[in-house]
């Protein structure tokens, strides 16, 4: 070992340098209230139950979307439409209970994709933080779009859905 390797002053000169370049590179962080980074169209965020264009519910509690989800965060419970409801649900059998957990949710998409009805899909909106853990355990009340404020969901879908879709043929699901 030689006299300046002993003393370190090499190694020393050599972390202040790349110190000093850092120091002086463009930030990559951004100041997150103030500014948002640009979000994926694709992404995956809250949950929406959707309505058809009739305001009726898609979902016909087939509980596929349930049995996709590999942690497990979808429970729901199944009741027979009633004479005089026709306005409400598409089907005979709809969702009485349907209740996504949250924080148990991975955000994986499957539900979505297992959905027969095209009922559940994941928007690109983040989920509020809360305080009380049951809160977070989202019901038909946070989870159904409203009329009023539709959301569009056709920026998830692939091209190639999408021009399946518009086949006459198979639009049993309108």
């Amino acid at each position: 070992m030689t006299f300046w390797e002993s003393i370190y002053l090499p190694a020393i000169f050599k972390g202040m340098s790349i110190t000093l370049k850092h120091f002086f590179m463009k930030k990559a962080s951004i100041q997150y209230p103030e500014q948002q980074r640009p979000m994926s169209p694709v992404a995956r965020g809250r949950h929406v139950l959707k309505l058809d264009d009739e305001g009726r519910e898609r979902c016909t509690a087939c509980g596929l979307c349930a049995l996709s989800c590999p942690p497990e965060a979808i429970t729901m419970v199944a009741a027979e439409r009633k004479p005089g409801e026709e306005n409400l649900y598409r089907e005979e059998k709809y969702a009485a209970i349907f209740e996504i957990n949250m924080l148990r949710c991975i955000f994986c998409g499957d539900c979505e994709d297992a959905c027969p009805k095209e009922a559940i899909f994941l928007t690109e909106q983040l989920v509020v933080t809360e305080y009380d853990r049951k809160d977070f355990i989202y019901g038909k009340d946070k989870l159904v779009e409203k009329m009023d404020n539709r959301i569009d969901v056709t920026k998830r879908q692939t091209k190639e859905v999408l021009e399946f879709k518009k086949n006459k043929r198979y639009q049993h699901n309108r």
